[in-house]
């Protein structure tokens, strides 16, 4: 069964913190699907906790190899024109950043594709309100 999963979720496969035990497990009950934009919000998202000590600095290249490893069981959707015009659609109607509505937007336009309801697996209260809000049906993971 396929779920959308968002980087916030994502990341806490390769971080300790809060919702990291219910994303492994749904990763385990599901096939992942997300934007091409995830491997690059993962990536940067790694880093940057290194740099503020979140993570250990010397962590960071065994979790960047499993996370290199992971992606090439991810099912990857391009960033379309019609998807970025639902992005925009979303932005200008709910508060939430740029990636999280090209995300939203790609959720959707995958659930049409499969003509299904693919759960909206994340970690941030402001995408999971405006997933809701269009209609997906939302798993949030972690605080």
């Amino acid at each position: 069964m396929w779920a959308y999963f968002d980087s916030s979720a994502v990341v806490k496969v390769y971080v300790q913190e809060g919702g990291r035990a219910a994303v492994l497990r749904l990763l385990r009950q599901h096939e992942v699907v997300a934007s091409a934009i995830l491997p690059v919000e993962i990536r940067g998202a790694l880093r940057r906790r290194a740099a503020e000590n979140v993570i250990e600095s010397a962590r960071l290249p065994s979790a960047l190899q499993q996370f290199a490893k992971d992606r090439t069981q991810w099912n990857l959707l391009a960033v379309s024109t019609e998807i970025l015009e639902r992005a925009e659609q979303i932005v200008a109607s709910h508060t939430v950043r740029t990636l999280d509505a090209i995300h939203i937007a790609s959720a959707q336009e995958f659930a049409e594709r499969l003509q299904a309801r693919v759960p909206f697996i994340s970690a941030d209260h402001r995408q999971i309100a405006a997933a809701s809000a269009a209609g997906l049906i939302v798993q949030q993971v972690g605080p």
